[in-house]
């Protein structure tokens, strides 16, 4: 086991743009020791916790989401951006820092009443994790938690996330 996964994560500064520092998550992925220890952890942190299917948010929440469903015994559902869902689609909007985006999910991904932990490599603002509980809840599905690898806990994104139960692997309290 890796006592400290934040050593796995590489800093980029200026990515995608001037004054990001960008948190990459594809170092600690390649080290098998450190991708298995991040998925036990997460695994561990809702075995006691029915999840009928886990919602990963484009791209990156792809990996460690579909993972942690099949560990969960769950199913597994993508978000993705706009056009990239080849049957109907539901969307919701979200304002961005410099504008708006859009995520969706397939129209018949959620059934009324299933239970879902919402997954994502890193929380930021908290803007697409938001738009992805609107989804979950136009669904009528039934959030059970939202679990992401980095934290940025600066930006404070969990306080849009209330009052659901947000769960972090790797915390950081500043750039």
């Amino acid at each position: 086991m890796v006592s400290d996964l934040s050593s796995h994560i590489r800093s980029v500064p200026d990515f995608p743009k001037q004054g990001i520092n960008f948190k990459d998550i594809t170092t600690l992925l390649k080290d098998p020791a450190a991708f298995q220890t991040a998925v036990s952890l997460l695994k561990d942190h809702y075995a006691s916790t029915r999840v009928d299917k886990v919602v990963g948010i484009e791209s990156r929440g792809f990996i460690l989401g579909s993972v942690l469903a099949y560990h969960l015994g769950a199913g597994f559902v993508p978000v993705r951006k706009p056009g990239k869902l080849p049957a109907p689609t539901i969307r919701q909007e979200y304002e961005l820092e410099y504008g708006v985006d859009c995520v969706e999910m397939h129209a018949d991904a959620i059934r009324p009443g299933e239970r879902i932990l919402i997954h994502d490599d890193l929380l930021a603002t908290g803007g697409t994790a938001e738009a992805t509980c609107s989804l979950v809840n136009q669904m009528q599905g039934s959030i059970v938690g939202l679990s992401f690898l980095v934290e940025l806990t600066f930006l404070k994104g969990r306080n849009r996330l209330k009052p659901h139960n947000v769960f972090s692997l790797i915390q950081y309290d500043a750039e």
